[in-house]
């Protein structure tokens, strides 16, 4: 018995309603069903068939299978026994206990304590499952509402907006400029006409006059010796063609290679005087609800009301912050910002890890390179006061990855601001901060980068 109570409970149970046993009866097939289960699987069915193999049935009534039946009993059995104490949880005569189970001898395996107590015992502390289902929740409403900004909001229809009107601004340069190059075309045929008309005009003048001359010439050659002779001097003057050959007219053709040749290389290099490219483009994936970009992503301000955008591993929350779009690893590289005259930024590099959710402090040991301006007063990120001769209105920020710099110049004259000098192990990526200023009654449109050679 004791080593058929050591299978799993699962050999036990019966795979119709999968709880243990009740009245087991066997097939013939020998696979064994609850007898009510069996009696509700075969109802209405004019076949007897096993609910597992479906073997056909050869008895209406299969025989009880005793042998499981005294196994399935011992194991009710046992599962009313505390695994812990040993002692039963119920009373096997009187079920739930009660006071002659208290104080009788027949029951002295039992540990008899107040019901309410009991029940405190065997509480399970659902806290740390309602904890995580409220993280769960929060999660899947934040990926609830990214959903929805990805298709309401700047990642689609704003997005795919922008999209369409810069290819509409390259698609009409490319229609003027085929506009202009088939004008060209038109213009050149015009005039290489007309020449060649001219031409032939002046060609066609020319031959009748030779043929009048030849024909007269030979009307003299028909008069009599006496004439002929008589006239031979003036004939043979009017004889004698004193008219240069004609010449071809030197590129009298289409100029081909004018029109064709490098003709999409020439519109590139045309269609580069209205295109600017910027070194920094900033990420508005990872702008605080506080901010608002440009469409062309390369200024950024502080908006009032805050906007509703989806929180994300990327975002900035706590603070007024946004990174450029792209980092870098290694190598040289700069940008300019626009900061004008708004009283309150920061600027500089910050690594990939940077903390964007909670307390944030421009600093080295926090992952962020920068200097910043609060009211007038100039500062870097160790809390040092930076003096400055005059108030810069654009700022080069000048990373050098390899050598472990960062630089900050005023782009106008290039005076050095400040310095740092570090080892950098994670990408790095341009970093920007404004808090809410009005100035002169405006909200400031603040930053803009602008290529630097």
């Amino acid at each position: 018995m004791a080593s058929s109570l050591s299978l799993p409970e699962e050999d036990f149970s019966c795979t119709v309603c999968l709880d243990i046993f009740k009245d087991p009866v066997m097939l013939s097939c020998s696979h064994s069903f609850c007898q009510a289960c069996l009696k509700e699987c075969w109802k209405d069915k004019e076949s007897r068939e096993c609910p597992v193999c479906r073997r056909r049935s050869s008895k209406d009534h299969p025989h009880t299978n005793l042998s499981l039946k005294n196994l399935c009993e011992a194991l009710r059995e046992r599962r009313q026994t505390d695994p812990t104490t040993g002692s039963k949880v119920f009373c096997s005569q009187h079920k739930p206990i009660c006071l002659v189970c208290q104080v009788s001898r027949k029951h002295e395996d039992h540990d008899c304590i107040p019901v309410d107590e009991a029940v405190q015992d065997h509480k399970t502390d659902l806290k740390p499952l309602q904890e995580k289902l409220k993280i769960f929740n929060k999660v899947k409403q934040t990926c609830d509402q990214t959903a929805v900004h990805i298709k309401v909001r700047i990642n689609y229809v704003n997005t795919q907006k922008q999209i369409k009107a810069e290819f509409e601004r390259l698609h009409q340069f490319l229609r003027e400029e085929e506009e202009a190059r088939i004008a060209a075309l038109k213009e050149e045929e015009k005039q290489k006409s007309q020449k060649m008309k001219e031409k032939i005009e002046q060609m066609n003048r020319e031959i009748s006059s030779l043929s009048d001359t030849i024909r007269a010439i030979e009307g003299e050659l028909k008069d009599e010796d006496i004439s002929f002779l008589q006239n031979f001097r003036t004939t043979k003057k009017r004889a004698q063609c004193t008219m240069p050959d004609p010449q071809l007219v030197s590129g009298g053709l289409i100029d081909v290679a004018k029109h064709l040749g490098n003709l999409k290389f020439r519109v590139w290099e045309k269609m580069k005087e209205i295109i600017k490219h910027t070194p920094v483009i900033l990420d508005p994936n990872t702008a605080s609800s506080w901010l608002c970009l440009s469409d062309d992503l390369t200024s950024v301000s502080q908006t009032d009301p805050e906007q509703q955008v989806p929180d994300s591993p990327e975002r900035f929350m706590k603070y007024a912050d946004i990174l450029g779009s792209k980092g870098f690893s290694s190598g040289k590289h700069s940008w300019e910002v626009e900061v004008g005259d708004h009283p309150d930024w920061i600027m500089g590099v910050a690594k990939e890890s940077v903390d964007r959710k909670g307390e944030r402090h421009a600093s080295p040991k926090n992952g962020v390179w920068a200097i910043r301006q609060d009211s007038g007063k100039y500062a870097n990120g160790k809390g040092e006061t930076l003096l400055l001769k005059k108030k810069p209105q654009r700022i080069r920020v000048q990373p050098d990855y390899d050598q472990g710099e960062v630089s900050f110049y005023d782009s106008i004259d290039m005076t050095l601001i400040y310095t740092y000098k570090d080892t950098f192990t994670e990408t790095l990526y341009p970093y920007f901060y404004i808090d809410s200023a009005d100035y002169n009654g405006y909200q400031m449109v603040v930053f803009w980068s602008r290529m630097v050679f």
